[in-house]
């Protein structure tokens, strides 16, 4: 079987769904904590199973011998390495033929703080045994695009990296497809991809291509990084994650998130989403 954990989530929902395009439903499974959320795998046919990442005894029926499995990384800080160390554990003790894990783009090189669990959990998942593939996702272009109606409000794009800072972004689901292509085929074993997009972006060009497609006057404005905390503060962020967001703009002006490889293109057999496809698909789905 191939299983995907956090298959309710934003991410496990759309490798569900390339998975569907790839192999039949009755060698597709889900973990997730609650079975009512998980309506749509189950129509298609695709088995439920159900099991909590901080329970780490529900997990022990959550893998068989051969499953290949899809870790999707948790996004609860300070948890998530726990529900992480859980996951490997009961695939070890279930022998999978292959786990699959949801990474960071950069791996050991990558500074930033969200960065240490990804880089302990790869260094937990060596020290299993298990054969492994790293999926080391760069940033989701829908980190930007989501914010389009508060660009559009206020005709800034806001940030405290310099305005020509770049990022190679893909869409959720070109990081999905790749995700699936791994679990469907085959080769992948003990392999680490860095997942990025095909072109890099300035934050200048950003908001000039948000300018070109809402018919506005957009500009990118840089701000302290104090001035950013008050902003996000402001907009209702938890205390806890702010230096998360303001250290997450260091990177992008480091380079960290502007390595072009081509390895996601390749593996999901086409070019990945442009940044202008990716807006005006924003820009449409929010006038709906």
């Amino acid at each position: 079987m191939i299983v995907v954990t956090g298959a309710t989530g934003q991410l496990g929902r759309l490798v569900v769904r390339h998975l569907l395009e790839l192999v039949p439903a009755d060698q597709l499974a889900v973990v997730v904590r609650d079975r009512a959320r998980a309506t749509h795998p189950a129509e298609h046919g695709i088995t439920v199973r159900t099991a909590d990442h901080d329970i780490p005894e529900s997990l022990i029926d959550a893998f068989q011998p051969g499953d290949r499995v899809l870790l999707v990384s948790g996004n609860q800080l300070g948890r998530r390495l726990a529900q992480h160390d859980a996951v490997i554990q009961a695939a070890k003790t279930a022998d999978v033929a292959l786990l699959a894990y949801t990474s960071i783009l950069g791996g050991p090189a990558t500074r930033f703080v969200i960065a240490d669990d990804h880089q302990a959990t790869e260094h937990a998942i060596e020290q299993s045994g298990l054969p492994f593939t790293f999926l080391r996702n760069g940033w989701y272009t829908e980190n930007y695009t989501t914010q389009l109606p508060h660009v559009l409000a206020r005709g800034t794009v806001i940030g405290t990296a310099d305005g020509h800072s770049r990022l190679a972004t893909a869409t959720r689901d070109d990081y999905a497809a790749a995700a699936a292509a791994v679990l469907a085929g085959t080769g992948h074993e003990n392999m680490t991809y860095e997942l990025s997009g095909d072109r890099s972006w300035s934050l200048h060009e950003y908001a000039a291509e948000v300018s070109r497609h809402a018919g506005e006057n957009i500009t990118y404005q840089q701000i302290s990084a104090v001035d950013y905390q008050r902003m996000l503060s402001a907009a209702g962020l938890p205390d806890a994650m702010l230096p998360v967001f303001v250290d997450t703009e260091d990177a992008i002006a480091r380079g960290e998130l502007a390595t072009v490889t081509g390895d996601l293109s390749r593996l999901i057999d086409r070019p990945t989403t442009s940044l202008p496809a990716a807006i005006k698909t924003q820009l449409a789905t929010a006038s709906q």
